[in-house]
C-alpha cells in the first residue's frame, strides 16, 4: 500500500459558509462546453442561437430535476427514511436515464412551439449530449461512486493508469473496477465519431445523428453497466440501466430502418430548418 494517495478531496472550494463540490463544477462546465458546440452547430443548420439558449434554461433544470426524481424513485426504501437527503443533489444521485427523458420531453414542446423541426434539434444536441456525459462521469470519479466489482492493485497497474486514478479506486479497502472511465471513454469516443461523420453529404437524414447516439451510447452502457455495483435495479433482479439500454437500442434501429424507408419524406440532416428565415430566402 506503500505510494497509495489519499482520495481527492471532492470540495472543489468555499464561497463563504458554502461548499462548492467538484461534482457540480464539472457537470457545469461540460453544459458549458456542450451549449458551445451546439450554438455553433445551430448556426450552420438555419437554428438560432437565441432558440438554443431559450431551449436550455428549460431543458437544463428539467433535466436535472428528471434524473434527480428517477433515482431517488429507484431508491424510495432509502430516502423515505432519509427525505432531507433527496434534494443533495450535490452528493451525487442522478440517473443519466433519467435526465433525457426530462430534456427530450421539454425539447419536443419547446420546438413544437418554435416551429424547429424537433429530429434537428435532437441531431444538433446529440453529440455534444454524449461529451457532456463523458465530462460529467469524472464527477462519479470525484465522489468514489459509479464504480465496479472488486479487482485488485495489479489489474489497475496494468491498465496504465496514472496514479491518481488508481488511488481514487481505492474505495472502503479494496480497490474498484473504474467503470466511470470506461463509459467516459466510450462517451468520448462515440462524440469523436459523431463529430466526424454527420457532415458527410447524403450520409444522415434528420434524426439519424440522434438516433445513431442513443444506439453507440446504449450499446455501451448495457455493458458497463454490469459491471457496477450500485445500479438501480427493478424487483431487485433487473439493472434497469440494461433493460432501457435494450429497449433504446433496438428501438432506435428500428425506428432509422423505418423512417429510411419513408425516403424523400425525411430530409437530410445537412439541409438545416426549411422554416428559417434563412432557409426560405435561399429557397427564393
Amino acid at each position: 500500500m506503500q505510494g497509495i494517495l489519499a482520495a481527492l478531496n471532492p470540495i472543489a472550494f468555499h464561497l463563504g459558509p458554502i461548499q462548492v463540490h467538484w461534482y457540480g463544477v464539472i457537470i457545469a462546465s461540460a453544459v458549458i462546453i456542450a451549449v458551445t458546440l451546439a450554438v455553433r452547430e445551430g448556426g450552420r443548420r438555419n437554428v438560432l442561437a437565441d432558440d438554443i439558449y431559450d431551449m436550455i434554461l428549460w431543458a437544463l433544470p428539467a433535466a436535472i430535476i428528471a434524473a434527480r426524481i428517477y433515482y431517488v424513485a429507484f431508491e424510495w426504501p432509502y430516502y423515505s427514511q432519509h427525505p432531507a437527503e433527496i434534494i443533495r443533489i450535490w452528493d451525487g444521485g442522478i440517473a443519466v436515464y433519467g435526465s433525457l427523458i426530462g430534456a427530450g420531453i421539454v425539447v419536443f414542446f419547446f420546438c413544437r412551439s418554435r416551429f424547429i423541426p424537433v429530429w434537428l434539434m435532437l441531431d444538433i444536441a446529440a453529440p455534444t449530449v454524449i461529451m457532456g456525459q463523458g465530462i460529467g462521469r469524472w464527477g462519479n470519479f470525484m465522489n468514489q461512486e459509479a464504480f465496479g466489482q472488486i479487482t485488485s492493485l495489479s489489474f489497475l497497474q496494468g491498465l496504465h493508469l496514472p496514479h491518481f486514478i488508481i488511488s481514487q479506486m481505492l474505495i472502503n479497502g479494496a480497490y474498484r473496477q473504474p467503470t466511470f472511465l470506461y463509459e467516459s471513454t466510450w462517451d468520448i469516443l462515440g462524440f469523436i465519431v459523431l463529430m466526424s461523420l454527420r457532415h458527410r453529404p447524403g450520409l444522415f437524414k434528420q434524426g439519424e445523428v440522434f438516433l445513431s447516439y442513443v444506439i453507440w451510447y446504449s450499446f455501451g452502457r448495457f455493458f458497463i453497466e454490469g459491471m457496477r455495483t450500485d445500479s438501480l435495479m427493478l424487483f431487485n433482479t433487473i439493472r434497469i440501466s440494461q433493460l432501457l439500454s435494450v429497449i433504446l437500442f433496438i428501438g432506435a434501429i428500428g425506428l432509422m430502418i423505418y423512417r429510411r424507408r419513408l425516403g424523400t419524406q425525411v430530409p437530410m440532416y445537412l439541409d438545416g430548418n426549411p422554416f428559417s428565415k434563412k432557409a426560405q430566402q435561399a429557397k427564393n
